[in-house]
């Protein structure tokens, strides 16, 4: 593979949402030596999203990713880059047959996978919330389970250029290309823990590269942030980085903003392994360059997490403008009017 390093796997992020920034495939790919490009375009209301498309005669994946692929699978092909996304959302089956029209168009043959088995739809479920006990009466519009990164190393090890998934975890996208590339076994935790953290830092994109990063006014040309992308290690240590000219910070500050974000406690729960986010240790290695390292995991939990969306009511949003004089005042008004008018 053109330019891989024997020593090190560079996983690049180019998405954090679905809807992110087109350009950002194409900028990974050109900008500097990478190993595999992914990216994140499933958060849960995204399910929610794609249920909504379905019902509507269109696709139930994230068609943008396509956008993005256009640019790109032609260079990544010829350099031997791996690409992998959840982007298959509710149909990664449909997502990769549109993959394959894609590459037909282009003159280009990749080898394509997808993953499936995370849909619970039309199973038996007894769904009990986590947190307050409540039994979901409704039919689910959509129940995924939160898969791991093994089949995602299965499909890299059987040859795959492209692995398109439906619901993982969000750093299953790193864990998957760590285990295929050095092995990892169930066993071995502290590695696996070690790529769980790069994939967490690196999954929301420029969230890692100052986008989520409270002292905004350290961050240089924040307007163009580059993406990150973690060079990970056969420990599981890794460093995170961004490529050279690109926007952004990459700092102590910067990766533990993003360390502490959707966190619920020091034991970050996932279908490979637990890791101990109280263990990390986080050094500078450079300008943009900090080492994540020392990360400790326990063996994962005997239960996977499920995301469920039901039709539950309606949603609704409102904005008011305010203007003028005595804003304050207005905003109380405007606030108990609203109030005023919906019932208790």
């Amino acid at each position: 593979m053109d330019g891989v390093s024997p020593v090190v796997l560079r996983v690049a992020n180019c998405s954090g949402f679905y809807g992110d920034r087109l350009s950002a495939a194409r900028e990974m790919v050109t900008g500097g030596p990478i190993d595999v490009l992914t990216g994140d375009w499933l958060a849960e209301l995204t399910m929610f999203i794609l249920a909504g498309n379905r019902l509507k005669g269109r696709p139930g994946y994230a068609p943008t990713f396509l956008r993005q692929l256009e640019d790109v699978l032609g260079p990544c092909l010829d350099r031997g880059i791996k690409i992998v996304t959840n982007a298959g959302g509710l149909d990664p089956a449909g997502c990769a047959e549109a993959v394959h029209e894609l590459g037909d168009r282009l003159g280009l043959s990749p080898s394509i996978a997808y993953v499936t088995g995370d849909d619970l739809t039309g199973l038996p479920l007894d769904l009990v919330n986590a947190d307050t006990g409540e039994r979901l009466g409704a039919t689910p519009l959509t129940a995924n389970a939160y898969l791991g990164g093994r089949p995602i190393a299965a499909a890299l090890a059987a040859g795959a250029d492209v692995v398109v998934t439906g619901r993982v975890t969000d750093a299953a996208l790193v864990t998957g290309p760590g285990i295929w590339r050095y092995g990892w076994e169930p066993g071995d935790l502290d590695a696996l823990a070690g790529s769980v953290v790069a994939g967490h830092v690196i999954e929301c994109g420029c969230q890692a590269t100052g986008g989520n990063y409270a002292f905004f006014q350290d961050v240089p040309d924040l307007g163009h942030c580059g993406f990150p992308l973690a060079e990970l290690h056969a420990d599981g240590s890794s460093v995170i980085t961004k490529h050279p000219g690109t926007g952004g910070l990459v700092s102590v500050g910067t990766v533990t903003a993003q360390l502490v974000y959707e966190l619920g406690g020091p034991r970050y729960l996932g279908p490979d392994v637990v890791a101990r986010f109280d263990t990390i240790t986080l050094t500078d290695d450079g300008p943009d360059r900090v080492r994540v390292s020392g990360v400790r995991g326990e063996p994962p939990p005997d239960t996977l997490k499920a995301s469920v969306n039901h039709l539950g009511g309606y949603r609704n949003t409102m904005t008011l403008v305010l203007t003028g004089l005595d804003l304050p005042a207005k905003a109380r008004l405007a606030e108990e009017a609203l109030w005023a008018r919906i019932p208790p």
